[in-house]
């Protein structure tokens, strides 16, 4: 699945505000409300948890996976402030249960993936 990193519009440099977006059809198909957390492999990071088990993730608007984890890696990486409108877009791999990998699969080019 391809997701887009989102921000809060704070862009803190300890990584908090950051997260990736999931399209509706995506969050249906690959996670399950029954989880409180999902566990996410960044490349070259130790996997973390992400709490998905809130009202935000399962509504229509939200659909953000947050973790300041996430946003220090993003900095980490240079893809962190991004452009307005230009986020950088990832490829999510559902590996086993609830447990993905996250790589990089570009910039997006201001279309949006969902």
């Amino acid at each position: 699945m391809i997701v887009t990193a989102w921000n809060n519009g704070a862009h803190s440099r300890n990584g908090a505000g950051y997260g990736f977006k999931v399209s509706v059809a995506d969050r249906d198909l690959h996670f399950k409300p029954e989880w409180d957390v999902i566990v996410l492999e960044l490349e070259g990071e130790e996997p973390f948890e992400v709490n998905i088990n809130k009202e935000a993730f399962w509504s229509e608007a939200c659909r953000e996976l947050m973790s300041a984890n996430i946003g220090k890696w993003l900095r980490q990486q240079g893809l962190a402030p991004w452009p307005k409108g230009n986020p950088p877009y990832f490829v999510v791999d559902p590996l086993e249960d609830n447990r993905f990998s996250v790589s990089k699969a570009g910039k997006k080019s201001g279309k949006k993936p969902f």
